[in-house]
């Protein structure tokens, strides 16, 4: 149970910002590497929250549209904007780059650019867009906001599965290529609460949106830069996150 518990502790210390010193911790890198299975439940909580502030917006009533806005600042406060960074790192990286060398230059930058930009706007509007879309009873919305943000974390582990490190340094080199036990049970917590919270056809088309949108990440990142950095982890579950939501309003 304690070493359950420190896999958890990992994730949601990369994950968010949540304090985790009241929980067990690892201290080697094999055990934050074995972490990966507990994203998709840190993402599942971080939904779930996203939605309860939306559903208590729409009590209070507010139109969807606003409602969905204080959702998405409730998110991002809880993860700091991790995932947003590394979507617009990418996106300037695979936009403003010449070659492999230059990408990855770019990526490490800090300052953000016209891609970025692009890029956030694009991926914050969508998520807006859809959750105001989404059917406004309280269940619903937690059962889409939780479920699409569980597969959004799948799309992760997808990626560190199918592309090696493009570096040999960082985040992502440390998790390396993730194990089958880790794996298996990160991509089953990824999809079963679409499996349980939401009608099959919808469940069926969300999962298989987003594992399809984690293979053209995939491809992408493995033509652009040779590989996956955590900036690519970072847009792929932004990228599998709007798929999802995306998906389950069109079979609303």
């Amino acid at each position: 149970m304690r070493s359950l518990l420190a896999d958890f502790s990992a994730a949601l210390g990369l994950l968010t910002r949540l304090p985790t010193g009241w929980l067990p911790q690892h201290n080697s890198a094999a055990g934050f590497a074995r972490s990966i299975w507990a994203y998709p439940l840190v993402g599942l909580g971080i939904g779930a929250a996203g939605g309860a502030v939306m559903a208590a917006g729409l009590w209070l009533g507010l139109p969807p549209l606003v409602a969905a806005l204080w959702s998405l600042a409730a998110t991002l406060l809880l993860t700091g904007g991790f995932h947003e960074d590394g979507l617009a790192d990418t996106a300037d990286g695979f936009g403003g780059g010449r070659d492999r060398a230059r990408k990855l230059e770019i990526m490490r930058d800090s300052r953000i650019g016209s891609y970025g930009v692009l890029a956030l706007v694009l991926a914050l509007g969508l998520r807006a867009a859809a959750l105001a879309a989404l059917p406004t009873q309280p269940a619903t919305l937690l059962a889409a906001t939780a479920a699409a943000a569980a597969l959004g974390r799948g799309a992760t582990l997808g990626l560190l599965r199918l592309l090696p490190p493009a570096r040999p340094d960082g985040v992502a080199a440390g998790l390396g290529r993730p194990g089958h036990k880790p794996l298996l049970l990160g991509l089953l917590l990824a999809a079963l609460p679409a499996a349980l919270l939401l009608p099959p056809m919808a469940a069926m088309a969300a999962i298989l949106g987003t594992a399809l949108a984690t293979l053209l990440l995939a491809r992408l990142a493995g033509r652009q830069i040779g590989g996956q950095t955590g900036d690519v982890l970072g847009a792929g579950a932004v990228l599998g996150e709007c798929v999802a939501l995306t998906v389950l309003v069109a079979m609303r």
